[in-house]
């Protein structure tokens, strides 16, 4: 969505599929487990650049993408990071990223016409291969993600009221856009936020889950044949011009959270525009949600995500105005930190990352298992 560079001047994308968090486990019984503790640790990325995706593979493996054409890998989990520019790229904001390994990425940058990119690279970001550049003059992409290395898909805004939905079944040899008719009928002007790389995720035999916004309703597409068909359902959290969802996240094929808000201009104090649902959740794959409880930071929810393997299910949400995290399903949320995130990425409940301007990144685990 072209909102979000609006933001920058103020001061201010998942992590499904193969490659991105489990499902949330444990068969213990939950009364006699231990609380979990978030323990949080600043690491050195290398960059000044605003950071804004995290695909970690595992505990060990992540990696990260930002603007100035900028990718960084860790191998050592965040130990020491690697940080490099995509050539001829550093006009390009890499608002996205997918890893299948350490080796293999894929980058997305966003931005209108031909700035909306795909790269690839399968020797650790050695090299990188452009694979696909958008030729729609009013066309702008988001998200992407994967559910193997062959099988990918990645969403943009709609163009004269057609949503843009990509796939891949050849690793990005070749990227299709989806006939019309195939999806749902856009909204005036709906879109998606490039603002965390959150907006699409993709989930379990075939399942994927894309969040809209910027039009009257906020919405969910899900698929559930690999990105053939889709079906789209409303949500709680209030759509309109510069609102809705920012980010979608599914722990199993039946548990799900969205998160959004308004990007409207700061009102005279300075406060950023507080919608009255920012994240809403969901017990039967995306069909329903239910509005859920409000974050600690104000203004809109960048980035979500569920941490896997905590009992109860534990998330966290980042946003330009700081992050949180709930251990309730999102029904009540705690301070994380006041600084600026736009991304984050779990592995596990041993390592996740958040990150954001500056170059900043923060390793997140959660203690007391």
């Amino acid at each position: 969505m072209r909102l979000i560079p609006a933001l920058l001047a103020l001061g201010a994308a998942g992590c499904g599929g193969y490659g991105g968090a489990g499902a949330s486990g444990g068969t213990a019984d939950p009364a006699t487990r231990p609380r979990p503790t978030p323990v949080f640790e600043l690491q050195v990325s290398g960059t000044t650049a605003l950071l804004q995706a995290v695909s970690p593979v595992s505990d060990d493996i992540a990696w990260v993408s930002g603007h100035r054409g900028t990718w960084a890998r860790t191998l050592d989990g965040g130990r020491t990071w690697t940080t490099g520019r995509v050539p001829n790229a550093d006009t390009l904001q890499f608002r996205d990223v997918h890893a299948a390994s350490a080796d293999e990425a894929w980058l997305l940058s966003a931005g209108s016409g031909d700035q909306s990119r795909i790269y690839h690279t399968v020797n650790g970001g050695a090299t990188w291969a452009l694979q696909w550049t958008n030729d729609e003059p009013a066309g702008f992409y988001d998200c992407l993600d994967f559910w193997t290395p062959e099988r990918g898909a990645v969403y943009g805004d709609a163009v004269e009221g057609d949503l843009r939905i990509l796939r891949t079944v050849d690793g990005g040899e070749n990227w299709t856009r989806l006939a019309g008719g195939t999806l749902p009928d856009g909204q005036l002007e709906e879109g998606g936020f490039a603002a965390s790389g959150t907006c699409l995720v993709t989930g379990s035999e075939g399942r994927a889950w894309v969040a809209t916004g910027n039009a009257r309703f906020a919405r969910v597409l899900r698929t559930d044949d690999w990105g053939a068909s889709w079906t789209v359902f409303n949500t709680p959290i209030p759509g309109g011009s510069g609102a809705g969802l920012f980010s979608v996240a599914f722990r199993d094929s039946l548990h799900g959270v969205v998160f959004g808000g308004d990007l409207s201009p700061p009102d005279t104090t300075g406060a950023p525009v507080e919608s009255p649902v920012r994240v809403a959740t969901s017990n039967d794959g995306g069909a329903s949600w239910n509005r859920a409880g409000q974050p600690s930071f104000p203004g809109a929810v960048f980035g979500g995500a569920w941490v896997p393997d905590t009992e109860p299910p534990a998330m966290v949400a980042v946003a330009p105005t700081g992050a949180s995290w709930s251990l309730d399903g999102g029904e009540s949320w705690m301070p994380l930190d006041s600084a600026s995130y736009w991304g984050l990425g779990l592995a596990s409940d041993r390592a996740g990352w958040l990150v954001g301007p500056g170059g900043r990144i923060a390793k997140v685990r959660f203690d007391g298992r």
